[in-house]
């Protein structure tokens, strides 16, 4: 366990931000949107990850829950 939180990231009136906002100790976090198997970002949903990406956060689009542990693993060690 690493001992974070992910929480769900409601933005009202921000439509297509991502769905869960994950934070681990240390202040590591980053912004996860989460698909169903073989689905894609809405385009909406993409330019929120652009905007995102490009003030410097972490985001990743998750469609099998066998991807949370590698993408935990890369935000610990990448902040």
């Amino acid at each position: 366990m690493l001992g974070g939180v992910a929480p769900k990231f409601v933005s009202p009136g921000y439509d297509g931000m991502p769905d869960r906002i994950v934070l681990l100790p240390g202040g590591h976090m980053a912004f996860v949107e989460v698909k169903a198997p073989c689905k894609v970002p809405r385009p909406l949903q993409e330019a929120r990850h652009r905007m995102l990406r490009k003030l410097g956060f972490k985001v990743y689009v998750l469609d099998d829950e066998r991807q949370i542990g590698g993408m935990l693993d890369e935000v610990k060690r990448d902040m």
